[in-house]
């Protein structure tokens, strides 16, 4: 496999885990309730696990730190405002766990934020490796 393809690999590995921690275990009850409002400090706080984590991230996998510092404060943008949007539609629609467009809004958010990191991997692929 040439290397450049193994990099690529490893990156979107590290994200994904980074995703799984900051998405389910490391949300607290702050993150979780009033998503519904823009200037939500919850929902800040939340991107900004996902920043650290795809600093830690990046960092393993000695990414320059003008590049490390563009694509995680870009990523903080996007997932800020991925979640907006599902917690806006949940509560436009008055949703919850026990409806299937709860769970279509879900899964939207999901392959959303996946397709960031396919973004990120373009990037990493496009301006580090060259």
């Amino acid at each position: 496999m040439p290397d450049h393809v193994g990099s690529l690999l490893l990156l979107l590995c590290l994200l994904q885990v980074k995703h799984m921690f900051a998405d389910f275990f490391l949300q607290t009850p702050r993150m979780l309730s009033g998503r519904g409002a823009y200037l939500h400090l919850g929902r800040a706080q939340h991107a900004t696990v996902h920043f650290a984590g795809s600093v830690i991230a990046l960092l393993i996998m000695a990414a320059p730190l003008v590049f490390l510092l563009t694509i995680c404060i870009i990523e903080w943008i996007i997932h800020f405002h991925i979640d907006y949007g599902k917690a806006k539609y949940n509560e436009r629609k008055c949703l919850n766990p026990t409806q299937s467009l709860f769970w279509w809004a879900m899964g939207t958010d999901q392959a959303l934020h996946q397709l960031t990191y396919v973004a990120m991997g373009w990037a990493w692929c496009a301006f580090v490796l060259g």
